[in-house]
């Protein structure tokens, strides 16, 4: 194909993508059915991976949960089946481990079936300045919110491929998408679990495999505990989200096949607008917001290692 046919093809393609992104404003994607589909939250012991679990279990779905908190996870079990779940399997997995991961993923696929909707949803957060931050927690950031999603998706993805059809969704964070004040080591792993997820769904585009779904979920502060203490200087524009609201967002938006969760949708503008204006001006904008202030009064729950998901 000549240059020319190739920029004729990439306008008409982009006038008609475009415009249809803008019908689907008013003309909502029908939600997909995920009845009997085997859906692995991680971190499913409590916060949002726990109030994802509970609406899959209303769905019709089989879940599959890990946490390395073993009563938390136990506990969110029996809420999913009195939630009507019918098939529910939690497993004790520290999903920061290599080896871990692979066998209780081969635990799984012998129990229970090839995973079909796989939620990396676990995470930590330390909450300090960088030079303030102790090293064995920067590391362990790195392994739980990164490598973590490497090793679950290795585990599952073989089977999405052989059958084209699969979800793999990513629970990141607004702070991977731009740089917070006091959260050096949790922007940097969420900077990198977006550029995974990114370069993984475009590996399933160039493999033409129109079966396996991918979403990148990117909300503001959740208030589950995870992030208790901080505090947003413009409430209308970034608020602390609801828990329960959030983990809709995030469920609504994987049965709608979204490639992006941004929450709440100011954090798509925040995004773009960095990319296109002046440093110096970023800078301020970025004070007004709030940015170098956010983390100033974090307490967290307790200053100890979460295994929840929250941004």
């Amino acid at each position: 194909m000549n240059f020319f046919l190739e920029t004729l093809r990439a306008i008409g393609l982009t006038v008609y993508f475009t415009l249809e992104s803008f019908v689907l404003l008013f003309i909502p994607v029908r939600k997909k059915n995920v009845t009997g589909e085997i859906v692995l939250i991680t971190g499913a012991g409590s916060g949002i991976g726990r109030l994802m679990a509970l609406k899959f279990a209303r769905l019709g779905a089989t879940l599959v949960l890990w946490d390395i908190n073993v009563e938390g996870n136990k506990e969110t079990a029996r809420l999913a089946r009195k939630n009507g779940a019918v098939r529910v399997h939690n497993y004790s997995c520290d999903c920061s481990k290599r080896q871990e991961v692979y066998q209780v993923a081969d635990q799984v696929k012998k129990e229970v079936g090839d995973v079909s909707i796989l939620i990396n949803n676990a995470g930590i957060v330390t909450g300090k300045k960088f030079l303030d931050s102790p090293d064995a927690m920067i590391q362990k950031s790195m392994e739980v919110n990164t490598m973590a999603h490497f090793w679950t998706v290795k585990a599952f993805l073989p089977a999405m491929v052989a059958s084209n059809h699969g979800h793999v969704v990513t629970i990141a964070s607004a702070a991977g998408l731009v740089g917070v004040t006091g959260l050096a080591d949790y922007c940097a792993s969420k900077f990198a679990a977006v550029g995974f997820a990114e370069s993984l769904g475009l590996e399933i585009v160039a493999l033409r495999k129109t079966g396996i779904k991918s979403t990148i979920v990117c909300p503001f502060f959740i208030n589950t505990g995870m992030f208790d203490g901080c505090q947003t200087k413009w409430p209308r524009l970034l608020p602390i989200l609801d828990a329960d609201y959030a983990a809709e967002r995030i469920v609504s938006g994987i049965l709608r096949n979204q490639v992006y969760v941004y929450m709440p949708r100011s954090v798509a503008i925040l995004v773009a607008l960095k990319s296109l204006i002046p440093t110096k001006v970023g800078l301020v904008l970025g004070d007004y917001i709030g940015y170098f202030h956010f983390m100033e009064t974090f307490t967290g729950r307790g200053k100890k290692i979460e295994d929840n998901k929250s941004q």
